[in-house]
């Protein structure tokens, strides 16, 4: 009867299953109803409602973070049911580890902030400089997806990160426990983790394994733009000369390029997928345009990566590369790991190409229809730059959307292998 009612519940938050992750969790939750009084073969899911209500419990109020794929379903319960004066999506992980202090400067309490485990690095220095119990002894509760957690697969660039996330807590001096996937073990956790936070005023953080939520769908806007990324993203590349190189960033992006050189059967070596190191696909490029000055370098970008490390493009704009070309896929949201918006959402306050321009770079222009992209494109490859081409286009990506079929490795030693050659 239970399960029977966890089914439900799950059909009233998502509608009919349609979806990879709809249907493993319908499949697993009759997989529970089948083993019945076996309670060691079942499968427990966490409500982001029953947790978001438990966190309120011990106190907490204030979220902000930076999403993340294994969080998206809590993250998507907060951007529908907190206000935005109580839920910030910060341009990255230490941003929100600096908001949460000034937070609890202003009020004395404590705030939730969320991240992926690959955002650890970003969040050391405001850790142990600012919220350690040494120096300011400002406390708040991190809640961060495993990505790589060991003895589960996935992708490359989250392996190594998923074996050293303890490890890296531990160094920080910042206790941490696995969130249970089951109501009564996670109001159990959250009370040690407000004791310890309440006693020791610093840091506590929770682990949250992969599939530890039930789906929660975040209502998205409709889509105002005509262009999907993939469909711009193959007018671009098949608009490039055969010398010229390309960086593009994490996350859908670079799955969407390896799968159109495949269609096309052009190769992988002329591309470098940033898979990992969110933000920093145009300093990467521009190391390489600076000593490659012959060739054209084309970095891909997308709108949440760039806001993550702005400090970038005044780099780009002080160094100059005449050769450097950016192209920002702006669709508003952080797209791969749920579609909760950033910054660049709202078009009339924020432009990527007045904030480029201010920071150096020549030229910009922006770009809507695919006629325009046409003309955008040809007018980047044949202007000096730095120069920046924003693409405007609508969220999503296809459900059959897959992944880099060689490792970053080989990838890295054709692309070297390309640059080579002059």
């Amino acid at each position: 009867q239970e399960y029977k009612w966890h089914l439900l519940k799950y059909y009233n938050l998502t509608g009919k299953p349609g979806d990879v992750q709809d249907l493993q969790v319908h499949e697993q939750i009759k997989h529970n109803l089948e083993a019945g009084h076996m309670t060691e073969l079942v499968r427990d899911f966490l409500d982001p409602g029953d947790f978001y209500r438990a966190i309120r419990n011990i106190g907490i109020n204030f979220f902000c973070g930076v999403p993340d794929s294994l969080l998206k379903d809590f993250c998507s319960y907060v951007s529908t049911n907190v206000s935005n004066s109580h839920h910030i999506i910060t341009a990255n992980e230490g941003n929100a580890i600096g908001l949460a202090a000034g937070y609890h400067l202003a009020t004395g309490n404590i705030s939730l902030v969320y991240l992926q485990n690959s955002g650890l690095g970003n969040i050391v220095n405001p850790l142990v400089s600012l919220a350690a119990r040494e120096v300011y002894a400002v406390p708040m509760l991190l809640l961060i997806g495993w990505r790589g957690e060991p003895g589960k697969r996935d992708e490359p660039q989250h392996m190594f990160q998923g074996q050293v996330t303890a490890g890296l807590l531990e160094t920080l001096g910042i206790p941490y426990s696995p969130l249970p996937d089951y109501i009564e073990g996670a109001r159990k956790t959250l009370n040690t983790a407000k004791q310890y936070m309440d006693k020791h005023t610093s840091p506590y953080a929770l682990l949250v394994k992969r599939q530890t939520f039930l789906p929660y769908k975040l209502s998205k806007q409709p889509g105002i733009y005509p262009m999907s990324r993939e469909m711009a993203l193959k007018i671009i590349v098949d608009s490039l000369h055969d010398n010229d190189v390309i960086v593009s960033t994490t996350g859908m992006l670079s799955r969407e390029l390896f799968e159109h050189r495949v269609v096309r059967e052009h190769g992988h070596e002329r591309d470098f997928l940033t898979v990992g190191s969110m933000g920093h696909a145009s300093t990467i490029a521009l190391g390489i345009a600076l000593n490659k000055p012959k060739r054209q370098v084309f970095c891909l970008d997308g709108d949440g990566s760039v806001i993550m490390h702005m400090g970038a493009l005044s780099i780009v704009g002080q160094t100059s590369p005449r050769n450097f070309k950016h192209i920002i896929f702006n669709n508003g949201a952080h797209d791969s790991v749920g579609g909760q918006p950033t910054a660049a959402q709202n078009s009339k306050k924020f432009s990527l190409t007045e904030i480029a321009i201010g920071n150096g770079y020549l030229e910009g222009q922006s770009v809507e229809t695919m006629d325009e992209l046409r003309s955008g494109i040809q007018w980047l490859v044949e202007t000096n730059g730095p120069a920046v081409l924003e693409v405007k286009v609508h969220q999503g990506s296809r459900k059959d959307l897959g992944r880099p079929t060689r490792s970053p490795i080989q990838n890295k030693a054709d692309f070297m292998n390309f640059l080579s050659y002059e």
